[in-house]
């Protein structure tokens, strides 16, 4: 399958390693409206390693030429942009894995899949701990009945972030939650579901605006969920399952799951499990995407289309919400 990669930031570079460990993968262009910027990702690459000369061999500013180049595309531009570059993609027939948050609107979400659906084309959004095998085996022995009905769910994902950055200066849509929000939200809605009855947002802002730190408090029927994320406000970063017979625990970094445990009322009683992370992580996500297209299968049993426009409402919320 020939692959090229929209925008040209430090994950599409990771992307680009990841990818060689694919098969059935070819890299054949990569694309950045701004002038020089592929080429000078392209050359930057080959001189790190020279293998990627021949990984991708075409950079290109023209939207025409690409999609003549490629049957399925990775994004990785900005955030705000990738709405507009999956619609332009399925437009165009290509299949699409795209970085998190695959939107920032409900609507756009659901427009989104919708098109894919009807042009037989597949849709993943791209957490990349949603297809890493030892968080698919959290989630298994989270809902094997080990450790009870599930009742609260706590991820905390922090780092502290350059004030310069990107991140903490795009006024409309950078902050902690629009950069990590995904991931926090991920073991919550994979474990309680979608239908919570009520969110809550609180955050401690810079003088800017931006979310520094922000909890996320989602209440379900049967349970609750925290969920905090920072970029300039440092937290110990664990995921915890509780449960009605135990409790599950990940330590940081959770995200890229190798290692948890499961405890119970009876303290010397404990069960450890764990799984090979390669990398990066990048591969999982993309060998999952290359098996759907070729099983014809346009929903991700690792992230369904439901929890993708989830996160998108939950985005949209957050922003409404923050008053920018």
């Amino acid at each position: 399958m020939r692959l090229g990669i929209i925008g040209t930031g430090r994950i599409a570079k990771r992307f680009v390693k990841e990818a060689a460990y694919v098969d059935g993968i070819v890299l054949t262009a990569v694309f950045n409206p701004h002038a020089g910027s592929a080429s000078r990702f392209v050359s930057d690459a080959c001189a790190e390693d020279d293998r990627y000369a021949k990984a991708i061999p075409d950079a290109t500013e023209d939207p025409a030429v690409f999609w003549g180049k490629v049957d399925a595309v990775y994004i990785a531009s900005p955030h705000e942009t990738h709405y507009s570059y999956v619609m332009e993609a399925l437009k165009n027939g290509k299949h699409v894995l795209c970085e998190k948050p695959l939107c920032f609107k409900r609507k756009e979400a659901e427009e989104a899949f919708a098109e894919a659906k009807a042009q037989g084309l597949v849709l993943f959004e791209a957490i990349k701990t949603a297809y890493c095998p030892g968080f698919a085996k959290l989630l298994e022995v989270a809902k094997s009945g080990l450790i009870g009905e599930i009742c609260n769910v706590e991820a905390t994902f922090t780092k502290l972030e350059d004030p310069n950055s990107r991140e903490l200066t795009d006024l409309a849509y950078g902050g902690s939650f629009t950069e990590l929000g995904s991931y926090v939200l991920l073991p919550a809605l994979k474990l309680l579901g979608t239908k919570y009855l009520e969110l809550r947002f609180d955050s401690v802002k810079s003088e800017n605006g931006l979310d520094l730190f922000t909890r996320a408090t989602l209440t379900y029927p049967q349970g609750m969920a925290t969920l905090t994320c920072g970029l300039g406000v440092k937290s110990e970063g664990r995921l915890l399952v509780c449960g009605t017979k135990g409790y599950l625990i990940a330590e940081a970094p959770w995200w890229k799951t190798r290692h948890f445990e499961a405890h119970f009322e009876d303290a010397s009683l404990i069960k450890e499990y764990s799984e090979e992370f390669l990398g990066d992580g990048l591969r999982y996500e993309l060998q999952d995407f290359l098996s759907a297209i070729e099983q014809n299968a346009p929903e991700s049993s690792k992230l369904s289309v439901d929890q993708s426009v989830a996160f998108a409402s939950i985005m949209e919320m957050f922003l409404s919400s923050a008053s920018r």
